[in-house]
């Protein structure tokens, strides 16, 4: 016999499955704890009450980043203004704990070559690179060209090992004291 709740509760399940995901992707637009954490909300909230959109036979996964994605675009335009970009060592707090001094001037000369990208290279950037989204996914995702993503992932990375690249290395930081 067809139970539709069951079915809701399978999809939910994956919703749920994608949360660390989702979130994971909200702090590295956001660059902040706080504000990722509302984004993710709005974000599930947004995608349950309209879960009837979905098309079953979709990648659910791209569908529930196209939301927060979607969102995200959504809110910064009502607000008129650029995103914020915070550290990104704020995106991984818990590795700075144990980090030693070499780890946090890398992500540090990282933070700032980062800040360099457009938001449409980091999206793309970070979809591909932290998600491990393919790039067909990415298109969808962010509602562009499949050669778009592919554009603005090689501009976004020829622009990241250009930063990298001009980032003074930590001993030339230093200077000899008597």
């Amino acid at each position: 016999m067809f139970n539709p709740f069951r079915k809701q509760s399978r999809v939910r399940d994956q919703v749920v499955e994608q949360i660390p995901r989702l979130r994971r992707y909200a702090r590295a637009l956001t660059g902040n704890t706080v504000a990722a954490e509302d984004l993710l909300q709005e974000s599930l909230a947004h995608a349950l009450e309209r879960l009837g959109q979905w098309q079953p036979d979709t990648d659910l996964r791209a569908w529930l980043f196209t939301v927060m994605h979607n969102l995200h675009i959504s809110e910064h335009r009502r607000s008129g203004r650029q995103p914020e970009l915070y550290p990104l060592e704020s995106l991984a707090e818990p590795l700075l704990s144990v980090a030693d001094a070499e780890q946090d001037q890398r992500l540090a000369e990282l933070e700032r070559a980062l800040q360099q990208l457009t938001l449409e290279q980091r999206e793309v950037l970070l979809l591909v690179t932290l998600e491990g989204m393919p790039y067909r996914t990415v298109a969808q995702v962010l509602n562009i060209a499949e050669g778009t993503v592919m554009s603005r992932l090689h501009r976004a990375r020829e622009q990241l090992r250009s930063g990298l690249a001009r980032e003074p290395k930590p001993g030339r930081m230093l200077r000899r004291v008597k």
